[in-house]
C-alpha cells in the first residue's frame, strides 16, 4: 500500500523539534507508517469491528531528515497476518530519496 504525508510548518512538533530547524521527528515517521500498515490489515480483517495495536517495530533506519514542506510517500507491506498478528515492513521516501525504512513492525488485532 502507498500513502502520503503532507509536511507542514504548522504541525505542532515543529515548535520543539526544533525551532530553528524543524525536523519531521523520526518517531512520528514510523507511527505514520505503522498507521498505514494497521489499515490496509483493518481492511482485511475479518472483523469490521476491529482495532489493531502497534506491538513493535525493528531495523529502524533514518537516511534523510524529513522537513517542512516536503512530502512523505509510504509504502508498507504486509509480510504476514495470521491469527489476529501481523508483520509488516516500511520506507519513507521525500523526492524519491530514501528517508526512512523500518525492516518489521508487529501488529495485533
Amino acid at each position: 500500500a502507498v500513502g502520503l504525508k503532507a509536511i507542514t510548518a504548522n504541525e505542532p512538533q515543529f515548535t520543539g523539534h526544533f525551532p530553528d530547524r524543524p525536523i519531521m521527528p523520526g518517531v512520528l515517521q514510523v507511527e505514520a507508517l505503522a498507521q498505514l500498515a494497521g489499515i490496509v490489515c483493518l481492511k482485511s480483517a475479518d472483523d469490521p469491528g476491529a482495532v489493531f495495536f502497534f506491538a513493535g517495530a525493528d531495523r529502524i533506519k533514518w537516511k534523510r531528515p524529513v522537513v517542512p514542506g516536503e512530502i512523505l510517500v509510504m509504502e508498507v507491506e504486509i509480510l504476514r497476518f495470521r491469527r489476529g498478528l501481523a508483520k509488516a515492513t516500511g520506507k519513507g521516501y521525500v523526492n524519491g530519496e530514501l528517508a526512512i525504512e523500518v525492516g518489521s513492525m508487529t501488529f495485533a488485532l
